[in-house]
């Protein structure tokens, strides 16, 4: 089984430590250029870096909900709800450098699938790190669907385990900035 790498992000201008079997949706489908999207090879689940513009109007706790309420809007959610929010040891971070200040939030959307009626409550992690000195917000989300019934692969392929909390802290935890020119002039 792979083990777990460092990655380099948006061009090299970040890296970070990504799970084993940790596929670059990239290069299966377009992505965003403010995002870097990464799947498991055999479940739903996926992991999200983004740079999103810097919400100056909402602080604290309130800012963890604000992203979580806006990534529910673009999924087309029916229901969201927030189980948990706690502030993130910035000495933790690899980013404690440029992180003003970090929160963790777990909770849970109802989401249909792409062409699809059905909703299924999804899993929803995030962890937003405010860099408000280059005006973004990086969120990190850890999405886990509720697993699906797939046929299991032959014997001999073994799949890597679904991924778990503990490889999104350390997502989390290891993304480094690298080249603070991504942000632009400041």
């Amino acid at each position: 089984m792979e083990p777990s790498r460092n990655y380099p992000l948006f061009g090299g201008a970040f890296s970070s430590i990504l799970p084993p079997g940790a596929i670059d949706v990239s290069d299966l489908r377009p992505v965003p250029d403010n995002q870097e999207v990464f799947c498991h090879p055999v479940t739903d689940q996926s992991l999200i870096v983004e740079l999103l513009e810097f919400q100056a109007h909402v602080l604290g706790e309130a800012a963890a909900r604000y992203h979580f309420e806006d990534v529910g809007g673009v999924q087309g959610a029916r229901a969201v709800q927030v189980e948990s929010v706690q502030p993130l040891n910035l000495e933790n971070l690899a980013l404690r450098g440029y992180c003003q200040e970090a929160w963790v939030l777990s909770g849970k959307q109802q989401v249909a699938k792409e062409n699809q009626q059905v909703a299924k409550d999804v899993t929803l992690n995030l962890a937003l790190l405010r860099l408000p000195q280059y005006q973004t917000d990086l969120l990190l989300t850890f999405s886990q669907p509720p697993p699906d019934n797939r046929p299991s692969l032959g014997p001999g392929n073994v799949p890597p385990p679904p991924w778990n909390l503990g490889d999104f802290e350390q997502l989390v935890t290891s993304l480094a900035l690298h080249d603070p020119n991504i942000f632009g002039p400041q």
